[in-house]
């Protein structure tokens, strides 16, 4: 086992000819996180519940075959779009640039060219696990030969820092974000009776298929004020969450969203520099999971918009460079948000 200040990795598998390894980040109370450059990956995040007992908090595998069969994204960088494009196709001045089909008519998650199942190369700087690759000019249907990176660390406050950067050689849409499915109660059970605070009165309309019709409206009987997602669910009626959340433009600080389990008194706050994010309480995951174990909150520009220019820009033009960050901070309370 190789080991550089507190980052430890070993060789987990192989995929196409190249190394896949896992990494491990922990910190000097001993909690830690634990990563794959194979879909720049979090694999774990085992933080102390109110009791001090370690625990896992995120949805994962134990063997890195299991994620080759995953279809449900856990834990993965998604890239180079988050989200749906409406019918697979955007233009940029005018030409038109097919995507892959996997949705439906829609694309989503960027198909079967996506970051998920890329192998990443890797190096440690410090305390940071930098991780890139590059997406060459028409991948995915994509324009412009793209290079991306996405750094992770983790402190001593059980904090979690993903930092992502891109450049690219021609004018191109970006929108990367994170898929960890959490559940602040170590998988013991579902996530119904997690408490969740969002700072957002407005939500995307969005059709049947969660495509955007490009209206933003109030969220009205889904506003997140600390109630837990089953009694959320119940009020509005719904069985699961989709849901894109936009931000309160006035917000004071950067906490864009709270989650917290009474059970464990395990507590997140979710901080970023996107301008909302997606809800999605797990309804179609299988395999060794089962719909509600884990939900998702994917801090992202919005689903779709290449094809509502209202919505705030995804374009990358050459020569500048994509900045954006998801800090995730674990901590526990005495009392429910």
């Amino acid at each position: 086992m190789m080991v550089n200040n507190k980052i430890t990795y070993k060789h987990w598998g192989n995929h196409i000819g190249k190394d896949v390894f896992l990494f491990k980040i922990q910190n000097p109370n001993g909690a830690f996180i634990e990563l794959t450059n194979y879909g720049a990956t979090l694999v774990s995040i085992v933080v102390p519940d109110a009791s001090g007992k370690l625990g896992n908090v995120i949805l994962g595998f134990d063997s890195f075959e299991a994620y080759l069969e995953d279809r449900c994204y856990i834990g993965s960088t998604i890239g180079r779009f988050a989200n749906r494009i409406a019918n697979a196709r955007f233009d940029i001045d005018g030409k038109v640039f097919n995507l892959e089909k996997n949705d439906g008519e829609n694309t989503n998650h960027s198909g079967a060219h996506g970051f998920h199942n890329r192998v990443f190369d890797f190096s440690i700087q410090n305390d940071e696990l930098h991780l890139h690759l590059t997406s060459p000019d028409g991948e995915g249907g994509y324009p412009g030969n793209l290079s991306f990176g996405v750094a992770y660390s983790f402190s001593e406050d059980n904090q979690i820092q993903i930092h992502y950067t891109a450049e690219t050689d021609q004018k191109t849409f970006v929108n990367f974000t994170n898929h960890a499915y959490f559940n602040l109660n170590n998988e013991a059970s579902g996530i119904f009776d997690h408490q969740l605070k969002i700072a957002s009165n407005e939500v995307l309309e969005s059709t049947a298929d969660y495509i955007p019709t490009g209206q933003i409206i109030p969220s009205g009987p889904v506003t997140f004020n600390g109630q837990t997602i089953g009694n959320c669910l119940v009020d509005a009626k719904l069985k699961g969450f989709n849901t894109f959340y936009v931000f309160d433009h006035s917000r004071q600080d950067s906490t864009v969203a709270v989650l917290s389990h009474a059970g464990s008194g395990r507590r997140m706050e979710i901080s970023t520099s996107y301008p909302g994010l997606m809800l999605y309480t797990g309804d179609y995951l299988e395999h060794s999971y089962k719909p509600f174990d884990g939900l998702c909150l994917e801090c992202q520009f919005f689903p779709d918009s290449p094809n509502h220019q209202h919505f705030p820009s995804t374009i990358l033009q050459p020569g500048e460079q994509y900045k954006q960050y998801i800090h995730l901070k674990f901590d526990t309370q005495d009392q429910p948000i």
